[in-house]
């Protein structure tokens, strides 16, 4: 039970319990409005370093907001200047690619002109490549040929012949020798030089002991080098002492002959390596010649027979100088002759002139007479001087 003023109530009574929870409710609202304060004074003092801090933050974010402005207005100049230079850039860049591509056109065309230039003279340069390729074609066939020629004793002979006709046609005149002459001993000369006497014809024989040379080239060892030196020697020798037999003829050709080699190596080989061979050739008044001493040797042949055929033409020349000295004899006498003539003549011109300037005289005398007093004159009985009177003077 309950008093409440005076007033007792029971505890079950609904409106004690009504109250009861009303007051119970007020009592917890109090408690929590005071939990809220004391809650807010706690929150208060816990938010305020977080409100200054928040302070901060908006000055920082207000001073963020100033700073992302004028960064704003510095990316719109910067992209200002950047679209300038770009501008710029491009133009430049522009003109230089026209540059550029205006100097790789002009590149292009030189070039392309260099290129066919370079093109024509490397075809000429094939054309000469290929005429020289044919030259070489032709001239290995000529060396096989050659080759085919000397490996042959009687070709070989030939060609010696043939180069030794050449050299003494070009050398001599046609009538001062004779080719593959035959001599009274039945023996036949490559070549008959018809020299005077002394030394009188001296026959050249060709020889070309090419085995012995070419083995001797071909010698690897000492002993294959001395058998083909020895090899040489006989062949050389032989070569001699048959054309001092054949071809020297005493009373019918010179006291000598010559022997020609075709090949300069050859004579070159007998001169520097076998001069006992060469002396040999003249004790048998045997002269070895190549081509080259060979041109030289007929040269003074020639001035021999320039030398003889003179000598024989002295007589002949003599007479000429004879008859030519009775030519001028007979021609200073018409000059004189004729002299004479041209003295008459201008003896007679002179008297002509004399009589001419006489009758003119008597002409100007004539035209300046009276003629009355010519009539009186006629009538006395004087001669008229109409009568040109012949002077015997003239």
């Amino acid at each position: 039970m309950i008093t409440v003023q005076g007033q007792v109530y029971a505890l079950s009574d609904p409106i004690v319990l009504l109250m009861l929870a009303g007051g119970a409710l007020f009592m917890l609202v109090i408690w929590l409005l005071i939990a809220s304060a004391r809650a807010a004074q706690h929150s208060a003092r816990l938010v305020e370093p977080l409100a200054m801090q928040m302070g901060q933050v908006g000055a920082r974010i207000q001073a963020l907001g100033e700073g992302q402005e004028r960064l704003a207005g510095g990316l719109h100049h910067v992209s200002e200047a950047q679209a300038t230079s770009q501008t710029a850039m491009l133009q430049l860049m522009e003109q230089r690619l026209a540059a550029v591509q205006l100097q790789m056109t002009e590149t292009l065309h030189g070039s392309a002109r260099r290129t066919a230039q370079s093109l024509g003279d490397l075809q000429q340069r094939l054309q000469s490549i290929d005429k020289a390729q044919d030259n070489i074609s032709k001239l290995s066939g000529d060396v096989l040929s050659l080759q085919d020629i000397l490996s042959n004793k009687q070709t070989r002979g030939a060609f010696g012949e043939i180069q030794l006709n050449d050299i003494v046609g070009k050398a001599l005149p046609r009538d001062s020798y004779t080719l593959q002459a035959t001599l009274s001993n039945g023996k036949r000369a490559d070549c008959l030089i018809h020299l005077p006497n002394p030394p009188g014809p001296i026959c050249i024989d060709s020889k070309f002991p090419l085995e012995a040379y070419e083995a001797l080239r071909r010698a690897d060892t000492q002993d294959q080098l001395t058998r083909a030196a020895q090899q040489l020697r006989l062949a050389v020798r032989k070569h001699i002492r048959d054309i001092s037999e054949k071809y020297i003829i005493e009373g019918e050709t010179a006291d000598g002959a010559l022997m020609f080699l075709p090949s300069e190596a050859v004579y070159a080989e007998l001169h520097g390596n076998f001069p006992e061979v060469v002396r040999d050739g003249f004790t048998a008044r045997v002269w070895i010649v190549s081509p080259t001493t060979c041109m030289a040797t007929l040269n003074t042949m020639r001035a021999i027979l320039k030398d003889a055929r003179m000598q024989e033409q002295a007589g002949a020349i003599r007479r000429e100088l004879g008859l030519l000295y009775a030519d001028v004899d007979r021609l200073g006498t018409r000059v004189e002759s004729l002299d004479r003539h041209f003295g008459q003549a201008a003896k007679d011109i002179s008297d002509i002139k004399i009589s001419a300037d006489k009758a003119g005289r008597r002409a100007r005398r004539l035209d300046n007479f009276d003629f009355e007093e010519l009539e009186g004159t006629s009538d006395s009985g004087a001669a008229s001087p109409l009568i040109p009177v012949v002077d015997q003077s003239s």
